[in-house]
Protein backbone atom coordinates (compact mmCIF):
# COMPACT_ATOMS: atom_id res chain seq x y z
CA UNK A 1 0.00 0.00 0.00
CA UNK A 2 1.15 2.91 -0.68
CA UNK A 3 0.78 7.32 0.49
CA UNK A 4 -0.09 9.53 -1.91
CA UNK A 5 3.57 11.00 -1.70
CA UNK A 6 5.13 7.78 -2.30
CA UNK A 7 2.77 7.11 -5.77
CA UNK A 8 3.46 10.89 -6.86
CA UNK A 9 7.28 9.99 -6.07
CA UNK A 10 7.06 6.84 -8.14
CA UNK A 11 4.56 8.26 -11.02
CA UNK A 12 6.84 11.24 -11.29
CA UNK A 13 3.68 13.40 -10.47
CA UNK A 14 2.64 16.00 -7.85
CA UNK A 15 0.36 15.41 -4.80
CA UNK A 16 -1.67 18.12 -5.89
CA UNK A 17 -2.46 16.73 -9.60
CA UNK A 18 -3.32 12.74 -7.73
CA UNK A 19 -5.16 14.60 -5.61
CA UNK A 20 -7.35 16.32 -7.98
CA UNK A 21 -7.28 12.79 -10.14
CA UNK A 22 -8.47 11.25 -7.20
CA UNK A 23 -11.49 13.38 -6.48
CA UNK A 24 -12.60 13.48 -9.94
CA UNK A 25 -12.98 9.63 -10.15
CA UNK A 26 -9.73 8.48 -11.63
CA UNK A 27 -9.15 6.12 -8.92
CA UNK A 28 -12.40 4.49 -8.44
CA UNK A 29 -11.00 2.10 -5.77
CA UNK A 30 -8.27 4.05 -3.70
CA UNK A 31 -8.85 3.51 0.08
CA UNK A 32 -8.76 5.68 2.80
CA UNK A 33 -7.07 4.48 6.01
CA UNK A 34 -7.61 5.15 9.85
CA UNK A 35 -6.34 8.81 9.41
CA UNK A 36 -8.36 9.76 6.21
CA UNK A 37 -5.29 9.33 3.74
CA UNK A 38 -6.00 7.82 0.69
CA UNK A 39 -3.88 4.62 0.42
CA UNK A 40 -3.22 3.05 -2.95
CA UNK A 41 -2.79 -0.60 -3.78
CA UNK A 42 -0.71 -2.36 -6.79
CA UNK A 43 -4.44 -2.17 -9.07
CA UNK A 44 -4.75 1.56 -8.22
CA UNK A 45 -1.46 2.06 -9.82
CA UNK A 46 -2.51 0.65 -12.66
CA UNK A 47 -5.26 3.73 -12.94
CA UNK A 48 -2.57 6.21 -12.36
CA UNK A 49 -0.02 4.92 -14.92
CA UNK A 50 -3.25 4.77 -17.68
CA UNK A 51 -4.83 8.39 -16.17
CA UNK A 52 -0.96 9.97 -16.29
CA UNK A 53 -0.41 8.46 -20.05
CA UNK A 54 -3.76 9.85 -20.94
CA UNK A 55 -3.38 13.41 -19.18
CA UNK A 56 0.35 13.38 -20.74
CA UNK A 57 -1.42 13.64 -24.46
CA UNK A 58 -4.15 16.13 -23.85
CA UNK A 59 -7.39 13.73 -22.95
CA UNK A 60 -9.40 16.02 -21.14
CA UNK A 61 -10.91 14.82 -17.94
CA UNK A 62 -14.66 13.86 -19.20
CA UNK A 63 -13.20 11.70 -21.87
CA UNK A 64 -10.80 9.73 -18.54
CA UNK A 65 -13.93 9.77 -16.01
CA UNK A 66 -16.09 7.46 -19.57
CA UNK A 67 -13.47 5.43 -19.85
CA UNK A 68 -13.04 4.61 -16.35
CA UNK A 69 -16.88 4.16 -16.05
CA UNK A 70 -16.51 1.70 -19.34
CA UNK A 71 -13.35 -0.51 -17.74
CA UNK A 72 -15.73 -0.74 -14.32
CA UNK A 73 -18.89 -1.89 -16.66
CA UNK A 74 -16.58 -4.28 -17.72
CA UNK A 75 -15.54 -6.66 -21.17
CA UNK A 76 -18.85 -5.20 -22.86
CA UNK A 77 -17.25 -1.79 -23.40
CA UNK A 78 -14.30 -3.80 -24.91
CA UNK A 79 -14.85 -1.54 -28.18
CA UNK A 80 -15.69 1.81 -26.65
CA UNK A 81 -12.70 1.67 -24.82
CA UNK A 82 -10.40 0.38 -27.90
CA UNK A 83 -11.54 3.52 -29.76
CA UNK A 84 -10.78 5.53 -27.27
CA UNK A 85 -7.54 4.64 -27.26
CA UNK A 86 -7.38 4.33 -30.66
CA UNK A 87 -8.29 8.29 -30.80
CA UNK A 88 -6.20 9.21 -28.42
CA UNK A 89 -3.32 7.10 -30.00
CA UNK A 90 -4.23 9.12 -33.19
CA UNK A 91 -3.40 12.64 -31.16
CA UNK A 92 -0.69 11.47 -29.76
CA UNK A 93 1.08 10.98 -32.91
CA UNK A 94 0.05 13.81 -34.33
CA UNK A 95 1.45 15.64 -31.25
CA UNK A 96 5.00 13.49 -31.72
CA UNK A 97 4.77 14.79 -35.31
CA UNK A 98 4.48 18.30 -34.57
CA UNK A 99 6.94 17.87 -31.82
CA UNK A 100 9.52 16.59 -34.17
CA UNK A 101 9.20 19.27 -36.39
CA UNK A 102 10.03 21.77 -33.31
CA UNK A 103 12.76 19.70 -31.85
CA UNK A 104 13.95 19.96 -35.77
CA UNK A 105 14.01 23.90 -36.12
CA UNK A 106 15.31 23.94 -32.55
CA UNK A 107 18.63 21.70 -34.03
CA UNK A 108 19.01 24.13 -37.01
CA UNK A 109 18.74 26.98 -34.73
CA UNK A 110 21.49 25.58 -32.27
CA UNK A 111 23.56 24.63 -35.29
CA UNK A 112 23.22 28.39 -36.26
CA UNK A 113 23.91 29.58 -33.14
CA UNK A 114 26.89 27.66 -33.17
CA UNK A 115 28.17 28.51 -36.50
CA UNK A 116 28.03 32.25 -34.96
CA UNK A 117 29.81 31.87 -31.67
CA UNK A 118 32.70 29.73 -33.52
CA UNK A 119 33.31 32.38 -36.11
CA UNK A 120 32.25 35.42 -34.38
CA UNK A 121 29.42 36.40 -36.76
CA UNK A 122 26.65 39.13 -36.29
CA UNK A 123 23.03 37.58 -36.22
CA UNK A 124 22.06 38.57 -39.77
CA UNK A 125 18.34 37.21 -38.60
CA UNK A 126 18.16 39.54 -35.25
CA UNK A 127 15.34 41.81 -36.99
CA UNK A 128 17.08 44.17 -34.12
CA UNK A 129 20.59 43.65 -36.08
CA UNK A 130 18.88 44.96 -38.98
CA UNK A 131 17.12 47.97 -37.49
CA UNK A 132 20.65 49.71 -35.77
CA UNK A 133 22.14 48.96 -39.41
CA UNK A 134 19.36 51.27 -40.75
CA UNK A 135 19.28 54.06 -37.99
CA UNK A 136 23.59 54.09 -38.68
CA UNK A 137 22.96 54.46 -42.15
CA UNK A 138 20.74 57.72 -41.93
Amino acid sequence: MYTIKEVADMMEISEHTLRFWAKSGFFPFVKRNHNNIRIFSDDDLGWVKIVKCLRSVGTENKAIKKYIDLCIIGDSTIPERYEIIKSTKENAVKQMKDLQKQLDLLDYKEEYYQNLIKHNLTDEWNPMNNIKSEKTAV
